[in-house]
């Protein structure tokens, strides 16, 4: 159970044997099923959960009533609403488990915990919340300079599993554009290999 997120950790920082134990001893073990709520809108997000099996979504409802994914979580990420969850403030989001899903959570408690006995893992959440900043910035920059099909293939290139996962408007949603174009897409692309 723990062999996956115990190597994610030591890419990060170098824990003995017995850091790793606590580190591990902290983690709940959960198993979700499919089309959980995770954090709805309105709710302060009380956790940060790694996902050992399945597929997450995170998305927010707009002005005119359509959901807009955020981000897809699979197998070795972790998903959260970092400002909620660290300001213990109100979420604007929704996270929904698309598939079962199994997940190693943190309370906002248990990782106080642990901080205060691994401090070395200080080292590994500043590095997540870095990877995760970049690849919003990334995302926000390909989402302005980047065609519709550059888009998509660089959505296939980066989640080659996500497509066969889940619903096909949620990917449109998640690329900012309508199904029916997406659709398109895919059929060109299709087509050209």
């Amino acid at each position: 159970m723990f062999q996956n997120i115990n190597a994610y950790v030591l890419k990060c920082v170098n824990l003995t044997a017995g850091e790793l134990e606590c580190f591990n001893s902290i983690l709940e073990h959960k198993v979700i099923p499919k089309k959980t709520m995770l954090l709805q809108a309105g709710n302060v997000c009380n956790f940060e959960a790694y996902v050992i099996k399945g597929c997450i979504r995170e998305y927010y409802i707009d002005s005119h009533g359509a959901e807009v994914t955020l981000q897809f979580a699979v197998e070795d990420w972790w998903v959260s609403d970092i400002t909620s969850f660290q300001d213990q403030k109100i979420s604007n989001m929704y996270i929904e488990t698309l598939e079962d899903c199994e997940l190693l959570m943190l309370s906002r408690q248990s990782k106080e915990q642990l901080l205060t006995e691994v401090p070395k893992l200080e080292r590994m959440f500043r590095l997540m919340i870095q990877r995760h900043l970049s690849v919003i910035q990334n995302r926000l920059f390909k989402t302005i300079t980047h065609t519709g099909m550059e888009k998509y293939l660089e959505f296939i290139k980066r989640y080659p599993t996500i497509p066969q996962r889940v619903p096909q408007h949620y990917i449109a949603s998640y690329l900012g554009m309508s199904p029916e174009f997406l659709s398109k897409l895919r059929t060109k692309h299709l087509k050209n290999n």
